[in-house]
């Protein structure tokens, strides 16, 4: 059988989007949405230990930007199952040519691309539909003593979100700007 992903790079080395090749005849669609084989190629290769999904009610809601510290820094998987988001992945491993940088791409539901996020990178997302569901494949499981994050509106960053950022989470909204020092993760 032929593959059912396509991973394309991105200009920030090692994170991926990860475009599905779903079936298609009369009956409707067959997509594969996790494939612990064909994501071993780029780094996914521990399977996923856990599998969250998050629904988002409100247009303009932010969630993130969050990642994990070693030895619980993770590989994500990101899909849009219902809605549309701007999904943004944040670089934050030390000594990355690309550190602080950020990609920010639209994820909707019926178009068959996910977010793959290697270890060392923040993500976050704003809902741009009510109702954006989110299916995330995590290679770790959630440390809530390693939880690091970066406030989505942080001048550093200066992520242009589509819309005025709304209904952060007490958490998210406590997360501080990044220092001068900060000189990432060291993964």
């Amino acid at each position: 059988m032929s593959a059912r992903f396509e991973l394309a790079p991105t200009p920030l080395a090692g994170l991926s989007l990860c475009r599905r090749r779903p079936l298609a005849d009369e009956r409707g669609e067959f997509e594969r949405l996790f494939c612990a084989e064909e994501l071993a190629a780029a780094g996914f290769s521990a399977g996923a230990v856990q599998v969250n999904r998050s629904l988002t009610r409100r247009v303009g809601a932010v969630r993130g930007l969050h990642f994990q510290y070693p030895p619980h820094a993770e590989f994500k998987l990101v899909t849009c199952l219902s809605g549309r988001v701007f999904d943004v992945a944040v670089d934050v491993r030390r000594d990355s040519p690309t550190f602080l940088r950020y990609i920010g791409i639209e994820l909707l539901a019926g178009r068959p691309e996910s977010l793959l996020l290697p270890p060392g990178f923040a993500h976050g997302f704003q809902a741009l539909e009510e109702n954006s569901v989110l299916l995330y494949c995590h290679s770790t499981a959630y440390a809530p003593g390693a939880e690091g994050g970066i406030h989505a509106e942080d001048p550093r960053l200066a992520i242009p979100w589509p819309l005025p950022v709304a209904q952060l989470s007490p958490r998210d909204a406590g997360f501080a700007w990044l220092a001068q020092d900060f000189d990432g993760v060291a993964l």
